[in-house]
Order: C-alpha cells, then sequence, then structure tokens
C-alpha cells in the first residue's frame, strides 16, 4: 500500500503536463497570425494602385480557397463533415462580412491611408470584441474594460483628426475620412465575425471553418471578375506575385492559424494578442515602403494601444478579478 501512495500522486501528473504543448500551439499559431496579417497591410498598400478593392479581395480568396482546398478537400472526403441547415447561417455571416466585406473594405481605406495608419485603426477589434463578449456571452463589463474602452477611441479620435488634415496645402481630405471610417467599418465587421465564427469551430476543425467562409466571401465578390482579369492581365508582374503572396500566407494560413487560436482560447483573451499588429505593421512598412504614419497619428495609436492594455487589467475586486481572470 505505501508504494502506491507515489504513484496515486503523480497520476495527476499527465493531464497537467499535456496543456502546456497544446498552449504552445496556440502560441505559436498566434505569433504567424500576427506577423502575416501585419504583412498583409504592407502587401495591399504595396499593390493597392494595381488592383481595385474589389477585384484585390476575389483575387485574394480566391487564391487562398485553391490552397486551402489541397488541405480540406482530402479531409472532407475522409470524413464527410458538412455544415447542415441551419449550421451554414454562422458561416454564411462570417463569410459575407470577414472575408467579403471586411477585406473590400480594407482594401479602400488603404488607397487613401498608409498601411500603419490603417493597421492602428483596424485594432479597434478587440475592444469591440471585448464589448460584444459582454452583451452575447455574457462576460460582463469589468470596470477596466469600460476604462481602456474610453482611452483606446480617444486615441482612434487623434488617429482620425490626424489623418483628416491635408498633406499638402489646398488639398482636401475628405478621402482621409473616408479612409478612417472605412478602416473601422472593417473593424466592426471583423470583431462581429470572432463572435460569431466561435461556436462553429466546436463543430468543424479551423482549416474547415476557414475554407468555408473563404469560399463564401469569393462568392460575394465574383461580380469584380471581369476587372480583376483586366487588371492582372495590366499589373506589373511584382504586382500580380504580391496578389499571391496576399492569397497563400496572410489569407490561407493566418487565418488558419487564427481559427485554430480561437477554437483554444477565448475570443476576448486571444483578440488582445492583435494588439502586435500595428506596431509589426508599422516596422514592415518602415523598412519595406519607407512609410511612417504623421505624428499625430501615431500618438493617436499609442493612446489606443495604452486603452486597450488597460482593458486587459484585472479589477482588485474579488468579483471583478473572477471577471477578468475569465478571460
Amino acid at each position: 500500500m505505501p508504494s502506491t501512495s507515489p504513484a496515486n500522486r503523480t497520476a495527476p501528473a499527465p493531464p497537467r503536463t499535456a496543456a502546456p504543448p497544446v498552449r504552445a500551439l496556440g502560441v505559436a499559431a498566434m505569433v504567424v497570425t500576427v506577423v502575416l496579417w501585419a504583412s498583409a497591410f504592407v502587401g495591399i498598400r504595396a499593390i493597392g494602385p494595381h488592383f481595385s478593392p474589389g477585384s484585390l479581395t476575389l483575387g485574394r480568396l480566391a487564391i487562398a480557397a485553391v490552397v486551402l482546398s489541397l488541405l480540406v478537400l482530402p479531409q472532407l472526403l475522409r470524413t464527410r463533415l458538412l455544415p447542415r441547415g441551419r449550421e451554414w447561417w454562422p458561416i454564411l455571416a462570417y463569410g459575407v462580412m470577414w472575408f467579403g466585406g471586411y477585406n473590400v473594405a480594407l482594401n479602400a481605406a488603404e488607397h487613401v491611408l498608409d498601411a500603419g495608419t490603417s493597421a492602428l485603426l483596424i485594432n479597434v477589434n478587440p475592444i469591440l470584441v471585448a464589448i460584444m463578449a459582454g452583451i452575447f456571452l455574457k462576460e460582463g463589463f469589468p470596470r477596466w474594460l469600460i476604462i481602456g474602452s474610453l482611452v483606446a477611441f480617444a486615441g482612434v479620435a487623434l488617429i482620425a483628426f490626424g489623418s483628416a488634415q491635408p498633406s499638402a496645402p489646398g488639398e482636401g481630405a475628405t478621402t482621409d475620412v473616408a479612409g478612417v471610417l472605412l478602416c473601422l467599418l472593417a473593424a466592426v465587421l471583423a470583431a462581429v465575425s470572432v463572435i460569431i465564427q466561435k461556436p462553429v469551430l466546436r463543430k468543424f476543425p479551423a482549416a474547415q471553418a476557414t475554407w468555408f467562409g473563404i469560399l463564401v466571401g469569393a462568392l460575394c465578390c465574383l461580380p469584380f471578375a471581369g476587372q480583376l482579369v483586366s487588371e492582372v492581365q495590366a499589373a506589373p508582374p511584382q504586382a500580380t506575385w504580391g496578389l499571391v503572396y496576399l492569397g497563400i500566407f496572410p489569407t490561407a494560413i493566418a487565418f488558419t492559424t487564427w481559427a485554430y487560436a480561437l477554437s483554444l482560447v477565448d475570443a476576448g483573451k486571444l483578440a488582445a494578442t492583435t494588439y502586435l499588429v500595428p506596431g509589426t505593421t508599422i516596422l514592415i512598412s518602415w523598412v519595406l515602403l519607407g512609410e511612417v504614419p504623421a505624428l499625430l497619428g501615431l500618438v493617436g495609436g499609442l493612446v489606443c494601444l495604452v486603452g486597450v492594455a488597460l482593458t486587459r487589467r484585472r479589477s482588485r475586486n474579488p468579483r471583478g478579478a473572477g471577471a477578468a481572470g475569465s478571460r
């Protein structure tokens, strides 16, 4: 009997050691996602002059659909796991909003905004995810969530004001303001999509859930097919290769790694990791494009990041601590 006591004490150990590898995979998936999504802002800005927003979205999604089909179709043939009935509704929703609407809005915004500013504005998305999680997932509204949200939106206002200033005497700023509004629209569409996608990942693997959404988004963008063909014919080879890059890496790979991480981690907690995207984007944009946002835009971006950091603070109140710890 005494000899079995140590064994009994060490019996729970295997489940504990099984968690870190899963967590490590989730962290690795998000590192890949952050870097590739940051590169997407730069890539869109670089090839934007050669592709209109709708055709760029269609080309990117079409390439991603083909690449992911190589992984997903063999799985589907083996498992025959397809959405049925009402299971299609959330897939259709995030396919239209995220893969379709979000990308068109972002592509249009980057015609008038630099990559870093666009990434900073999109970074409002984690706050929106937290707010919607509080409403629809009943996570509540901790004090620091409210304070941080107010600070972050003040930062967004600074970015918007900085972008609204004419870049040269006599120039108007309407297009810049429009770009800010398009980025905020994209952030809202992405945030709603995250909340909708989370339950889907309980039933379907990450690659399949991503592939289904990409197909829906591509179907929505089919009216831009003629435009895409003509623009590909007119574009220089480097722009076409840039489109291929966007389809394979920030879309097929990054959206799949995001979905995989989302299947392991709460939506609000995972969204916080995307706070790293703007800084990474600005660094890549500075190195490759020589772009740096206006000083006021950088200040606003820092304020926004401070705000979203405050939303992650844990309250000393026991009730608040419990709410914060649940994320």
